[in-house]
């Protein structure tokens, strides 16, 4: 035993020598290289016949040749640092220069003759001979480097599911560093194709069928998900599986998340309930997106919002010539300018503190500002509130919504995009209506408008204010109970930033008073969520059923029963004509009147059917 670990620590420190002198390092295994290929060569010229080998002129012959290697390699780059050891990179520049040195080599005893220390078939002999053990001794030093870097047997035993690139990346630097938390001890992925697939050393195994197995048979402590692209139904079977294993399971952070698309082990977290709700990788089409919000002045409503500030952040790396963001909250603007710019004295001109119920206002900044494109995300947006007053949502979500088109036809902005809502499609509440008919005001404003008037329709946002979720984790955190709905009640979900980003493309590839709706992946049962976070709490939590409450559906959709989606341009956006809504009949609603009668007429606003304008639909048939 101590006779190993004796054996052991020399290893760790002849690779620590190695580390700390490479250059040298490495031109002396060179050196001894080609000396000892030169002799090998003329002892088997010679058949091992001492006497017949030439002393003197195969010692000036070795002298030589070390010395042209370290011409040859310091041109190469061998010796300055400039490949990574036992690189593909170094392994070509190596093979460069012992051809060089052996070519000039062969030229210098050629040119000597009879004066030559070796012959000939020496000089080609050891020139092959002396790159392979070149060769050799750096894939010998780089595993002994490596050993060195391994991470300690204290280390967590990671199970890594995924063998692609982002996996490659992640296992060769937690290889490579001995301090790291994690060691790899196997990988698993069910593509075909990695079956047979070793990563810095670390073999693929099994597939997600053989978590539990592959387990118990490595020891492992914890089951990585390493697959950035990885949507929320993988991820969900995955973390099922790993737990059922008794493994702590984590994951790498979604494509759109990852700095440069690098991965690294700082990159690891545990799994959190967004990634098991509303995850997937977004293609965007960057050119189109530069190509209406590159250098144009762009007004964000409702900035200092959940939906809005996400907009401001991913807009502004289009690099618009001014983003503007209008919010009547002064500290929802502070923060948004603080998450964009890393500073928030609210000194900048566009940071606009407004609000939408004032007509003359709003109407007064766009005709001075003349944006040339406006995402208008400003809403309420609480079902039971507005329920309850639903004059207040006539106000902002009607009214408000009124004013802005208003002022963008005005102003001659090029694109409108009203943000709206799953509740719109099929309304039962004074939410959805005041949104069913903010997405008809704007089919009818781009009738009559210059520019291009479009609503985008998504569901539930995760981490928004006030949403479910949040909700959720601070009943958890009071200790409980959670309280749901009812039993059975679905919604769909997506990550701000991946609805953000399809409203971004959306805005893009939209036609005229269309409505666009973003695919929101598959319903997801409230319970089930409620019953994870109840899990994870340290705790008991019990669940409590409290009813749907007045104006909510059991199940939400997408798209009202009369409407037919068609995917055009996006395979994650659908395209929805919807009929234009005349002003004038809106106006004609009381926002002071009985909550009863508002909401009524709100109703009725949602499915009055008298055509307006059809010749311009037309021009765009579905």
């Amino acid at each position: 035993m101590e006779s190993g670990q004796r054996a052991w620590a020399a290893v760790r420190s002849i690779a620590a020598a190695l580390a700390r002198h490479r250059s040298a390092t490495r031109f002396a295994m060179d050196a001894a290289a080609w000396a000892a290929a030169l002799v090998f060569a003329s002892a088997f010229r010679f058949d091992f016949d001492l006497e017949a080998i030439y002393g003197r002129g195969l010692l000036v012959t070795i002298a030589t040749a070390v010395l042209l290697q370290f011409v040859a390699g310091a041109l190469w780059g061998l010796y300055t640092g400039r490949w990574r050891f036992g690189s593909f990179e170094e392994v070509l520049a190596l093979a460069a220069a012992a051809l060089t040195a052996t070519v000039v080599l062969f030229a210098l005893v050629y040119t000597l003759d009879g004066r030559r220390g070796a012959p000939l078939s020496v000089i080609v002999a050891g020139g092959i001979t002396a790159l392979v053990l070149m060769a050799a001794s750096r894939v010998v030093s780089r595993q002994l480097l490596e050993r060195h870097r391994r991470p300690g047997n204290a280390s967590t035993r990671l199970l890594v599911f995924g063998a692609g690139d982002a996996a490659a990346d992640l296992v060769a630097s937690l290889m490579r560093n001995p301090t790291s938390p994690y060691l790899p001890v196997a990988l698993l992925d069910d593509d075909p194709k990695y079956r047979n697939r070793r990563l810095s050393g670390v073999p693929v195994v099994g597939t997600s069928a053989t978590i539990a197995s592959a387990a118990l048979q490595h020891r492992a402590d914890a089951l990585l998900i390493a697959i950035p692209s990885a949507g929320a139904e993988l991820v969900r079977r995955l973390t099922d599986a790993g737990e059922a294993a008794g493994l702590a399971v984590k994951i790498l952070p979604s494509v759109a998340d990852l700095v440069e698309g690098r991965v690294t082990a700082a990159d690891i977290r545990p799994i959190a309930i967004t990634d098991l709700l509303g995850r997937r990788e977004i293609d965007t089409d960057v050119s189109a997106i530069a190509g209406y919000l590159n250098g144009k002045r762009v007004l964000v409503t409702g900035a200092g919002g959940s939906i809005g500030s996400e907009l401001c952040r991913q807009i502004d790396r289009f690099g618009p010539a001014e983003l503007l963001m209008l919010d009547r909250d002064e500290s929802a603007l502070h923060a948004v300018q603080l998450s964009i710019e890393g500073r928030a004295l609210l000194d900048s001109d566009n940071l606009v503190l407004a609000d939408l119920r004032d007509t003359e206002r709003i109407q007064a900044i766009l005709l001075e500002r003349r944006p040339h494109v406006v995402f208008h995300a400003a809403a309420l947006k609480h079902l039971t509130l507005l329920e309850r007053q639903p004059g207040e949502a006539l106000k902002t979500n009607v009214f408000g919504t009124l004013t802005m088109l208003r002022a963008a036809r005005d102003a001659g902005v090029e694109r409108f995009v009203n943000i709206s809502t799953d509740k719109a499609a099929d309304p039962t509440s004074v939410l959805g209506s005041s949104k069913r008919v903010a997405e008809r005001l704007t089919a009818h404003t781009a009738l009559e408008a210059d520019g291009t008037y479009l609503s985008v329709r998504f569901g539930n946002v995760l981490g928004s204010r006030g949403s479910m979720l949040g909700t959720f984790q601070a009943q958890v955190k009071a200790g409980g109970p959670i309280t749901v709905t009812h039993p059975d009640v679905t919604r769909y979900f997506m990550t701000v930033e991946e609805a953000v980003a399809l409203t971004i493309q959306a805005g893009a590839i939209g036609w005229d008073g269309e409505v666009l709706v973003l695919d929101m992946g598959s319903p997801v049962r409230i319970t089930d969520v409620a019953e994870r976070l109840a899990s994870q709490a340290e705790r008991p939590i019990d669940i409590v059923y409290t009813g749907l409450r007045p104006g909510e559906k059991l199940h939400e959709v997408l798209v009202s029963g009369g409407e037919v989606g068609i995917t055009r341009e996006h395979e994650l956006i659908s395209h929805i004509q919807v009929l234009p809504l005349d002003p004038a009949l809106v106006e004609d609603v009381n926002w002071g009147g009985e909550a009863k009668l508002i909401t009524k007429q709100l109703a009725e606003l949602c499915t009055y059917t008298r055509p307006l304008g059809t010749e311009k639909l037309e021009e765009h048939p579905a």
